[in-house]
């Protein structure tokens, strides 16, 4: 069975491999990649987090505020979705239901990977422009949010789509 008849977006690799052996290989890849993703993702909420306390918090501008508690509620956001096939796998793998959780996981991390593409041009949103200038931060924003768009989506699925028009199937 092949990548895209399995639903999976994942190769078969070994094609004398089982449905079941793809699916722990799928999974176990996809947890290993939520082990790469999550702790940038707890960097930026634990920084995230102690913003507020700090001294000077109160003098932001209504701007940088609502920049801060959208950048916030982005990272909560990516944080639940990258977490979200742990919990998945947790709750569902006595019963066999392995496909479900590599095929929502795969979902969710991906959710998880805008959230956090969102969370991480917030961030640099707010601390540009609490440096520098809006007009800084809006170019900073501007270039990051492309080198992120082109190496984490557009690129996979440039060749995703590549990869389809070669199939012959």
């Amino acid at each position: 069975m092949d990548a895209h008849a399995s639903g999976t977006g994942e190769s078969s690799g070994n094609p004398d491999e089982s449905e079941k052996e793809r699916l722990d290989r799928n999974l176990h890849e996809l947890l290993e990649g939520l082990r790469v993703a999550l702790p940038g993702v707890q960097v930026l909420f634990a920084f995230l987090l102690t913003i507020p306390f700090a001294t000077g918090f109160e003098s932001v501008t209504t701007f940088q505020r609502d920049v801060y508690f959208t950048t916030l509620v982005m990272t909560t956001l990516a944080s639940i979705c990258l977490i979200g096939p742990s919990a998945r796998h947790r709750a569902r793998f006595r019963e066999g239901d392995k496909k479900w959780i590599v095929l929502t996981g795969n979902r969710l991390a991906q959710a998880g990977l805008i959230f956090l593409a969102l969370a991480i041009t917030g961030a640099l949103l707010l601390i540009a422009d609490v440096i520098f200038s809006l007009e800084a931060a809006l170019i900073t924003i501007t270039l990051v949010g492309v080198v992120i768009g082109w190496i984490w989506f557009a690129a996979p699925w440039i060749r995703q789509a590549r990869d389809l028009n070669d199939d012959p199937a």
